[in-house]
């Protein structure tokens, strides 16, 4: 998950300089009318891998906000007494009141991770004690409070030569936490993915923080929380408004970006390669393994990207009998008088079949987000409810494949030309199409985000470089062949 998280993001010097004035100026506002308002309360969470400067980040903080209505409570193993108490006592105790701001280090996560990590927490208890973490997070979120998380990200090799920078200080304040350093740094990120996953909700929201470069870091932390109280105070009630999932204000790479549009094959490569994957899907299709597992193949990208043409070469090798494609448009009435859910539902593969759907319930955080036909809260939440469907059909047995056909703006023009001039191709051009391209950037962060908060270990998506059409058919058919082996 989350893979834009680990590409460089970064903020020049001097371009931060000229922003800061704005960042605190808009930061304070929002906390001003906050506490005249005293409609709500703010925690704001921060965690992920020592040395990604989480202290640093929120010394800054402190100096653009106003102190005396902030506190940073730090949490370490429990005191004696807290260990009288139930385990969330001591974060009731110190919770703000209505107006004020909590900063917390060392949370009700800290203890779940060190566990996980150290395999003192098996499946269930960990699925149990996130549970717990949702039910508490939803009471406060009802209660009034924003919640508001941040999992900060680094680099392996600038991990290391942060952490030998912090060792060689041997200050009090820099005691590592010894569950996400070096040795251990492989669990600690994927358990911090299975955290996010399971608690990343819209009333509590994970922001995953790129945290090599230390002004893009706390510009993406005060945006979003000025971001986020804002969202709040436009609310007008005490109902916990969904904070936005990407931050907003800065030039944030996403996956997308690390597509290398130029990959390309000549004819007789493709043809060759074509022919040889054609055959190995053909006959692993045809083993009793596969009979007794279920695949769905998943196609999204721009518009014009050839999701059609290369799933004509994905299903030539297959008997017509275990295969369905399904091309996926607006909801008809029957299906808007059901949760969005329901038309992907029922078109699900039996056992020893293959539903390929062109588009799908990703659509929801696509077009259904850009357009407005879903809610701010709609869209936001689909992510957990996607990644919890599709880890249902992976726990059932199926396969699910997702790829991402990216084409850049330059070719899309073209291809849309060429559809207008050839009778034959008129058809699949529309003004929607047109539409839709006025609105490229937006679609871009869209579809960035969704990459990052759905690609999962069970069902990764795959981004394709769709500029040469051979490439990313081959590497397609490549992708089914290499999980089905995988897998089977």
């Amino acid at each position: 998950m989350f893979a834009s998280a680990q590409l460089p993001q970064t903020l020049d010097k001097s371009d931060f300089k000229e922003l800061e004035p704005q960042l605190r100026d808009d930061l304070l506002k929002a906390q001003l009318e906050m506490i005249e308002r005293k409609d709500f309360s703010v925690i704001i969470l921060v965690d992920g891998l020592d040395g990604a400067g989480k202290g640093e980040s929120i010394a800054r903080l402190y100096g653009w906000m106003e102190a005396r209505h902030l506190v940073c409570n730090a949490y370490s193993e429990p005191s004696k007494e807290a260990r009288q108490h139930p385990p969330f006592w001591r974060y009731w105790r110190d919770l703000p009141a209505k107006g004020e701001t909590a900063v917390v280090f060392g949370s009700w996560y800290q203890p779940i991770l060190r566990a996980r990590i150290y395999g003192e927490l098996d499946d269930d208890g960990f699925q149990r004690e996130m549970m717990k973490v949702r039910r508490f997070e939803e009471m406060l979120a009802n209660e009034g409070v924003l919640i508001l998380k941040f999992w900060y990200v680094l680099p392996a090799d600038v991990q290391k030569q942060r952490l030998k920078a912090i060792e060689k200080k041997k200050a009090a304040r820099h005691v590592l936490a010894d569950w996400s350093t070096l040795k251990n740094r492989d669990k600690a990120s994927q358990t911090g993915e299975e955290i996010i996953l399971a608690t990343s909700k819209g009333y509590a929201p994970w922001f995953v923080i790129p945290s090599e470069d230390a002004e893009y870091r706390d510009a993406a932390l005060a945006q979003t929380i000025t971001r986020s109280i804002n969202l709040k105070l436009a609310d007008g009630t005490a109902k916990q408004v969904a904070a936005p999932p990407v931050v907003g204000g800065l030039e944030k790479r996403s996956a997308l970006d690390a597509i290398d549009l130029s990959a390309s094959l000549d004819k007789k490569t493709y043809e060759k390669r074509r022919d040889d994957l054609q055959e190995m899907l053909s006959e692993i299709s045809d083993t009793k393994k596969f009979a007794k597992r279920g695949m769905v193949l998943v196609f999204q990208g721009n518009d014009a990207a050839g999701k059609g043409g290369t799933i004509r070469r994905v299903i030539r090798p297959l008997d017509p009998r275990i295969y369905q494609v399904h091309p996926i448009s607006a909801p008809s009435d029957e299906e808007k008088a059901r949760p969005y859910l329901w038309r992907f539902w029922r078109r699900l593969p039996r056992r020893g079949h293959v539903a390929i759907f062109d588009r799908s319930w990703y659509e929801r955080v696509l077009v259904e987000r850009v357009e407005g036909y879903a809610s701010h809260e709609e869209w936001l939440r689909a992510y957990d409810e996607i990644n919890s469907f599709e880890a249902e059909l992976v726990g059932h047995g199926y396969l699910v494949c997702k790829f991402w056909l990216s084409i850049s703006a330059e070719e899309q023009l073209r291809r849309f030309k060429a559809r207008e001039e050839t009778s034959y191709k008129q058809h699949k051009i529309t003004d929607d199409d047109w539409r839709n391209r006025l609105k490229w950037d937006q679609y871009a962060i869209a579809a960035g985000d969704m990459i990052d908060r759905t690609s999962t270990r069970d069902a990764p998506w795959k981004l394709v470089s769709s500029e040469d059409k051979r490439h990313a058919r081959v590497e397609v058919l490549q992708t089914i062949c290499d999980r089905l082996k995988e897998e089977l």
